[in-house]
């Protein structure tokens, strides 16, 4: 179970670890399978169905999204939390306002990240 104090810490970190564009500090927060989808990894041509699973995997979509957005900086809103699940509500990048749902394993890291984006 993630407690409340849990979720906000690792909103934090998350946001911190992004705006100064350290893909490892990222990646700290997650499992070596986990899985991902964006509406950016269809855009891009990532993958076909938006989805992406695996810690390399996702580590080059990043490394390719840094690249083209060099000005990244998020800015959080809201975080809100369950059980094992989180989401964090912001502004990511163009402006655009976005929540990421995350859900945990026991061990504290996440198993799958799903963005949205308005």
């Amino acid at each position: 179970m993630i407690s409340r104090e849990q979720a906000l810490q690792f909103a934090d970190e998350w946001v911190a670890a992004w705006n100064t564009h350290n893909l490892d500090a990222v990646l700290e927060h997650y499992t070596e399978d986990f899985e991902m989808s964006s509406p950016f990894i269809l855009q891009m041509g990532i993958s076909p169905d938006g989805r992406l699973k695996g810690k390399e995997n996702v580590r080059n979509y990043w490394e390719k999204a840094l690249t083209k957005y060099p000005d990244l900086h998020f800015e959080l809103h809201e975080v809100l939390s369950c059980m094992n699940t989180v989401i964090i509500y912001y502004t990511s990048v163009n402006g655009k306002k976005a929540a990421e749902f995350f859900t945990f394993g026991e061990d504290g890291k996440v198993l799958l990240a799903m963005g949205h984006y308005n």
